[in-house]
């Protein structure tokens, strides 16, 4: 794709289009997962799907990193397709009672919070994720899968050990959500503080 006057590639690319087709999953994934959530053939079929929307999300973070199709619309878009889906995943499992709401609304409140926060403080700088940000998102999203795989109901024997897996993986996704928010809003307060030293007069 060409790039446009200013030097950044042209948004109209394939990485910008792959985080379209993610959003546009939310919708349907989510209506999968309420429609009929207690037949096996129904809940393989949305587990496909949330599993194809996450691949997407790799292969647009690929191509865009690979071939210089880094763009301002897929910054500010792709973090959006992402915490549309997996907070369409988190609210699904509890409204379907598989997952404690106080779950949901503890992760959704640190994910949207943050998101929020990041805009605020792009004068002072652009936060980039961090390691614990990486590890928080695959666990969630490991997470995630496990509890929407129908194992025990389609009567797999290895359904009660992935049962057991997805409460751990969970567990460990919840703490990384909680911890690495704290972490973000300590950098935060920094780059305030380093800002404000540096610019007196924004004070």
């Amino acid at each position: 794709m060409s790039a446009d006057r200013h030097g950044e590639p042209s948004p109209w690319n394939v990485p910008n289009a792959l985080t379209v087709l993610r959003i546009l999953m939310v919708p349907l994934f989510g209506w999968m997962l309420l429609a009929h959530p207690d037949q096996a053939g129904w809940r393989w079929a949305t587990t496909g799907v949330f599993v194809l929307a996450m691949v997407t999300d790799f292969i647009d973070g690929h191509l865009a990193r690979s071939r210089n199709l880094v763009t301002s619309f897929g910054k500010l878009m792709d973090p959006i397709a992402d915490k549309a889906l997996t907070g369409m995943a988190f609210i699904g499992l509890s409204i379907i009672g598989e997952l404690w709401w106080w779950v949901t609304i503890v992760i959704l409140l640190r994910e949207w919070g943050i998101t929020v926060m990041r805009f605020f403080i792009l004068k002072y700088g652009v936060m980039a994720a961090n390691r614990g940000g990486k590890a928080k998102t695959m666990t969630q999203s490991a997470a995630l899968v496990l509890y929407l795989l129908p194992l025990p109901a389609a009567g797999l024997s290895i359904g009660g050990v992935a049962e057991i897996l997805s409460w751990v993986l969970m567990a460990a996704a919840f703490l990384l959500t909680v911890l690495t928010g704290l972490d973000y809003l300590r950098e935060a307060a920094r780059m305030r503080s380093s800002y404000l030293a540096a610019h007196p007069e924004a004070r």
